[in-house]
């Protein structure tokens, strides 16, 4: 009998810690890493992706990958941005500061990245609440080669500003 009594009140007192301690430790670790971070409601479009240098030829490296991201939301929020080619990444940065308005990125190559064959296309992608969106853009971003790799385009800009 006085050993149900003990596990009784082991129980109740377990439960309890769990009941008032638990919520608050797991929100404490949700906020560190999502305190801020970008939602899904909000709009995110490209404007333009180049890369740097701009052209290279067969073997050389790119540097960075410049984005112009346009983005309607009402308060600045932090996000990861992907650039991607297939299903490949090829380009990240963590926990970047988007502001309302048009932002411009200068995203890290991977070191593993090299051109190949005669055409590739790239998309942005964010994380938004903890899960990887592609971003809307109105037209697609590709780097074609003739004697060298470029990204640009007709009316492209010429300098990136920083």
């Amino acid at each position: 009998m006085m050993a149900w009594i003990k596990a009784t009140i082991l129980t109740g007192f377990l439960i309890s810690l769990m009941v008032n301690f638990l919520p608050d430790a797991t929100a404490a670790e949700w906020d560190r890493g999502r305190g801020n971070s970008c939602r899904r409601g909000d709009r995110l479009r490209i404007e333009d992706l180049d890369m740097s240098p701009d052209p290279v030829v067969n073997g050389q490296r790119i540097r960075t990958w410049k984005v112009r991201l346009n983005f309607d939301g009402r308060s600045e929020c932090d996000t990861d941005v992907f650039i991607r080619e297939g299903n490949n990444i090829v380009g990240t940065t963590r926990s970047f500061k988007l502001r309302p308005g048009v932002t411009e990125i200068e995203i890290p190559v991977v070191d593993s990245f090299r051109f190949r064959g005669r055409e590739l296309c790239f998309n942005v992608q964010v994380d938004l609440e903890g899960s990887r969106q592609q971003v809307d853009a109105d037209r697609r971003f590709c780097a074609s080669q003739k004697t060298i790799w470029s990204m640009r385009e007709p009316g492209d800009r010429g300098d990136f500003k920083r």
